[in-house]
């Protein structure tokens, strides 16, 4: 909501030092944003003469300050504009700064004064006087009220650590708005380091081996009291615990104690020891604690399966698979191989399969591609052997910011439920990530289990957020165990029991060529392409384009099986990619599409220019069609004659043949994926190539060779990710049929 007088400080800004000195003008909306906090910053370093001037409100303005205006009022406000500038920011911060007239008047000392009160350092900076790290901390967005449903108690522990450390040299005022966050778990680590004793510049907010040793000097039980006892309980209240923010340990606190530790597999004690106070400071807690599970790239032999046994791990996450074709010798081995799965049973072992491709940013998270990882998990969990009933930990390998959760991970996620859903609910679904990730997607119910990445400690997922209630694994170090064949590089992984993987397997299904659709599959495999293709906007009457779901299902996934079978099996590649290619371009032609190929033609044939265009059920460039038979043909994989791409005539010919000839522009299909394969040569842009086409391409190449039919533009790639997901489902119905 607009506020007048914020915007009366940013007519100041604009008015005084908009679009010069290094400060671009701002929005005059009445609104506080970063960008006029950033503005406010710059103007202070311009007003102290500083040369350099930044959005950060760093060491060199935070000394500057402090050595010419120590103490700001009255007396000392070296200008105008300089205390104009306290009044906008109080403004910004939903105080009295006064008519911004360029006075430090009472109204700014009153505001002052209840400013460093909310902050909680009102007794270190006693009245109206506005010091560097006061100024510091007005000039950001933070509160020092509480906010959207923030804690008191929270806000008691935030307001108690200002207070008590803010004279530090390296602790900085954080907010007070009742909420944990990564400031404030930085701040619980100085104010632990400043009661061991450290020294500034030796106390770094790190969680580093002088603290931990220093802790284990301090555990605190029933009867302790002072300052230990504060912070530890401040732990406690920050981790969401229901105790009280106290300086005696009570029976109550040891009660709660005692929850926490059962909660998180520690071993109960109901006292602030070591192990306690790490679970409560830093994601990954105690790291020399050893785990019932993990988790790795590794092979399991015999010999490494008897060293987990003997380490006393159980459980053993491996991943389903491997979207990297060429990987490097240590991850070769991500994905699990054949036979793993039988010498993890027969020796005790059980396994929880995890489905990750690269997952590294939120572009790689949405909706369509969140049904393409369900099938695409689906999938693979079978042709591996995984039971009815095990649950796929689907990752988010990445430190998601709260916006990218909101944005792109939830919605990643409903997809995920969604495709499991229609695929019978035979799996079920876990997720993989830092805890915020984890917590999100488990309460909007897309997940019924959490493999947290606890060990990504400095993720802002991890930093300030309580272990998720649902979690089943808790992940902590990385660790190298036993010697000779049975040496492995694993990560340590904490069991809370709330899942346990599978001891026992299916027949794994073999990676057989495709065959022609079962007759079986037919009706469930039309329903669940239409079902996706619904969920990601076209509608199965077609809408405002030509052809109906039926009717292209109908013409390239039926009409033209027995010939896609025998294409993939002829070049080695699975008829999904030809399938989904056809039925995707299928879908998107529209009455422009078919009135502009009459009229090219009609040109054409009247002595005019060729004009080419994409054509035909499967949508192809005359241009792309002739590259792609003559790389055919020179390679082999066809026969034929070789057409001049540069020839008019040629380019008409071929692409009237794709216009008219459905069972032609089918056959065009694979010879396109061949020769894009191949690093598509001759195109106007190359490509990298691929591995020579096979059965068994990773996701990323699949992605790849879908994408090229397309093109190389953005549209191309972010219509490839919804391509996927109906590629995996095409996948799915001809892995059945295959397996029949």
């Amino acid at each position: 909501m607009a506020d007048e007088m914020v915007r009366t400080a940013q007519q100041f800004i604009n008015g005084v030092y908009g679009g010069k000195l290094g400060i671009d003008r701002i929005p005059e909306t009445g609104v506080t944003s970063w960008s006029m906090m950033f503005a406010l910053t710059r103007a202070l370093q311009y007003e102290l003469g500083i040369a350099s001037l930044s959005d950060t409100f760093g060491p060199t303005t935070l000394s500057t300050l402090q050595s010419k205006y120590p103490a700001l009022n009255s007396g000392t406000v070296p200008s105008q504009n300089f205390a104009k500038i306290i009044q906008s920011a109080l403004y910004c911060k939903g105080y009295d700064g006064g008519d911004i007239d360029g006075t430090y008047n009472s109204r700014v000392v009153s505001s002052v004064t209840r400013l460093k009160q909310n902050m909680g350092v009102d007794f270190t900076y006693p009245g109206g006087n506005l010091v560097p790290k006061v100024f510091k901390g007005l000039l950001n967005m933070d509160a020092y009220v509480t906010v959207n449903g923030g804690s008191d108690t929270v806000q008691a522990v935030q307001r108690w650590l200002n207070g008590s450390y803010v004279g530090r040299r390296d602790y900085f005022i954080i907010p007070a708005d009742g909420h944990h966050s990564r400031d404030v778990a930085k701040s619980m680590l100085f104010a632990v380091q400043y009661e061991l004793g450290m020294a500034d510049g030796t106390a770094n907010g790190v969680f580093g081996p002088g603290t931990q040793s220093g802790l284990k000097n301090h555990t605190v039980a029933t009867g302790s009291s002072g300052p230990w006892v504060q912070l530890f309980s401040a732990g406690m209240v920050l981790n969401q615990r229901p105790v009280a923010f106290t300086t005696t340990f009570t029976s109550a606190l040891a009660s709660a104690v005692s929850a926490f530790q059962s909660f998180v597999k520690l071993p109960v004690t109901g006292t602030g020891n070591f192990s306690t106070w790490a679970s409560l400071l830093v994601s990954y807690g105690d790291q020399s604690r050893n785990g019932e599970a993990c988790d790795g790239v590794t092979l399991i032999t015999p010999a490494r399966a008897a060293t987990l046994k003997a380490q006393g791990i159980t459980y053993l996450g491996r991943y389903l698979t491997n979207p990297d074709p060429t990987p490097s010798d240590d991850l070769k081995h991500k994905a699990i191989q054949p036979g793993e799965l039988q010498t993890i049973a027969a020796n005790g072992l059980r396994c929880f399969p995890i489905y990750q491709t690269f997952g590294r940013d939120a572009s790689d998270f949405s909706y369509p591609q969140g049904r393409a990882a369900a099938q695409a998990g689906i999938n693979a969990a079978l042709d591996h052997g995984f039971k009815t009933g095990t649950r796929i930990f689907f990752a988010v390998d990445f430190d998601a910011l709260n916006e990218d959760v909101t944005n792109s991970v939830l919605p990643h996620f409903k997809g995920i439920v969604d495709a499991v859903a229609d695929d019978g609910d035979r799996f079920k679904i876990g997720v993989y990530g830092p805890r915020n990730v984890c917590t999100r997607v488990s309460e909007a119910g897309h997940a019924t289990a959490s493999f947290v990445s606890d060990m990504s400690s400095g993720f802002s997922g991890n930093f300030g957020y309580p272990l998720p209630e649902n979690w089943a694994y808790d992940q902590i170090v990385t660790r190298t165990i036993g010697s000779g064949d049975g040496a492995i590089n694993i990560d340590i992984n904490i069991a809370s029991g709330r899942d346990t993987g599978q001891s026992s397997f299916n027949a794994p299904r073999s990676p057989l060529p495709d065959t022609n659709l079962h007759s079986s599959v037919l009706s469930a495999m039309m329903t669940d392409v239409g079902k996706y293709m619904q969920s990601i906007g076209f509608p199965n009457d077609g809408g405002q384009k030509t052809y109906s779901h039926e009717q292209c299902f109908e013409r390239v996934v039926v009409g033209y099986d027995t010939d896609s079978t025998l294409y993939a099996y002829r070049y080695k590649m699975r008829k999904a990619l030809i399938q989904t290619s056809a039925y995707w371009e299928m879908r998107h032609v529209d009455p422009v599409d078919i009135a502009a190929d009459i009229a090219i033609a009609a040109a054409f044939l009247a002595g005019g220019p060729f004009k080419d265009s994409s054509t035909g059920t499967c949508q192809i460039f005359g241009a792309t069609a002739i590259r792609a038979w003559n790389h055919a043909i020179q390679m082999g994989y066809a026969e034929g004659s070789i057409r001049d791409v540069n020839n008019d005539e040629h380019k008409y010919n071929i692409w009237d043949d794709l216009r008219k000839d459905h069972q032609f522009a089918m056959s065009t299909v694979p010879l396109i994926h061949l020769w894009n394969a191949d690093g598509a040569p001759g195109a106007v842009v190359d490509e990298e190539p691929l591995r020579t086409m096979r059965l068994d391409y990773t996701e990323s190449e699949i992605f790849e060779v879908l994408r090229r039919y397309q093109g190389t533009n953005q549209e191309a790639k972010d219509h490839a990710k919804q391509r996927m997901g109906l590629y995996q489902i095409m996948e799915k119905y001809n892995s059945i049929s295959r397996n029949f």
